[in-house]
């Protein structure tokens, strides 16, 4: 690792973000700058959860988040005793879960300077969820920080009401360059492959790293980007479909089998499952506990699975998106999402040129929305391919 990475203590996990650091670093030193409740906002990669830790980090931190105290490693690692972190396991955040971190937040700081609660993915939150939140922020304790993500400001994402009761920070998709800095001294990255990565990623710190860590992870992103150029048949179109969803489950299934075995375990240790005695009544009453915890677990897979197609949805309307910037392009090479791709982007502006590729990207769009509405993504996802197919 760099001394400058090292000496920038947590505000080095906040990639190309120099003046929203400036702005956090400030709200630390200055209580005429500190505010109760706090917004991040941003485009997928752009680092919102990351940044909002290490704020959390900052304020925890007697230093101003030097990195090293015990104050800003256990926040970074999700065990610090006043800082709530809120992480959507299932499709949504519901209002029990909220509840119960709300009613966590109203103590007294047990050990920091603040009583710290880090919604990530806020714009999952369930009405009646928003609803406890906003009770909290029109009224919130002394000593007690509120910091939620999500992508925009739009009323989708986040209620007006919220938002009036929040200081926003925005916070944009890092440069490539600065992602790939990143990956060569903070993770030892070759440079050739940090910088083919921080570029496919467009910029998406975390994919960039699984990118250039996992051979996988290339590999799945190249046969999704295979899929365009394949579309000549209805045949082909629905083998496409049924690929891209069978990948997608695997994917989640491998995830899951991780997480989901060691929680089982934990709970089935917990009520004594399998003892003799006192135990066997104890493991009867706890089998609605093992209910529970196989619901959200099969929540989980299914929000694994959706996170894992919209990657790919992302990735394919990138590709359109190449193609059409190559139609229109004049002498100046134009800047590609897929720079590795470029002689595909090409092939498809040629044979579908600016309106297929801009109807190509409503698709995914489309096809992103169905899925955001519970259709079934086999369905959603042949009516996209069909949709994609090339013109004979």
């Amino acid at each position: 690792m760099s001394h400058s990475i090292a000496a920038e203590g947590v505000w080095s996990q906040v990639v190309g973000q120099g003046a929203v650091v400036a702005e956090l670093r400030s709200a630390v030193t200055d209580p005429a700058a500190m505010t109760h409740a706090w917004l991040f906002t941003g485009p997928p990669g752009s680092g919102r959860s990351v940044a909002a830790r290490a704020f959390a980090a900052a304020l925890q931190c007697p230093d101003g988040g030097d990195g090293t105290c015990h104050a800003c490693r256990t926040v970074l690692a999700g065990t610090h005793a006043d800082v709530q972190t809120v992480v959507p396991e299932g499709l949504s955040i519901g209002v029990a879960e909220v509840r119960e971190i709300v009613r966590i937040a109203g103590r007294a700081p047990s050990q920091g300077r603040w009583q710290v609660v880090l919604v990530e993915d806020a714009d999952r939150m369930t009405e009646q969820a928003s609803n406890t939140v906003l009770k909290m922020l029109e009224e919130p304790p002394a000593r007690t920080v509120f910091l939620l993500c999500a992508p925009s400001l739009h009323p989708d994402d986040v209620p007006v009401t919220i938002r009036s009761r929040c200081r926003v920070v925005a916070l944009r998709t890092p440069p490539v360059e600065a992602v790939a800095d990143v990956l060569v001294q903070r993770d030892g990255i070759d440079p050739a492959l940090a910088a083919w990565s921080a570029a496919a990623a467009a910029g998406h710190v975390g994919r960039a790293r699984r990118l250039a860590r996992d051979e996988a992870a290339r590999m799945a992103r190249k046969a999704v980007l295979d899929v365009p150029l394949k579309l000549v048949s209805l045949a082909a179109c629905l083998d496409a479909a049924d690929d891209l969803v069978g990948a997608a489950q695997e994917e989640a299934d491998e995830a899951s089998a991780v997480l989901d075995g060691a929680e089982t375990e934990a709970v089935k240790a917990s009520l004594g499952v399998g003892a003799r005695g006192p135990g066997v009544a104890a493991a009867s009453r706890g089998a609605g506990q093992l209910k529970e915890l196989e619901k959200r677990q099969k929540s989980r897979a299914t929000r694994l699975g959706r996170d894992s197609l919209d990657r790919a949805l992302v990735d394919l309307a990138g590709l359109y998106r190449d193609a059409l910037v190559l139609d229109a392009a004049a002498e100046d090479p134009p800047q590609l999402l897929h720079p590795d791709r470029r002689a595909d982007a090409a092939e498809l502006s040629r044979r579908i040129g600016a309106e297929g590729a801009l109807r190509r990207i409503d698709a995914v769009l489309d096809c992103r929305l169905a899925l955001e509405q519970n259709v079934k993504p086999r369905i959603a996802l042949e009516a996209l391919t069909v949709a994609l197919r090339l013109p004979a």
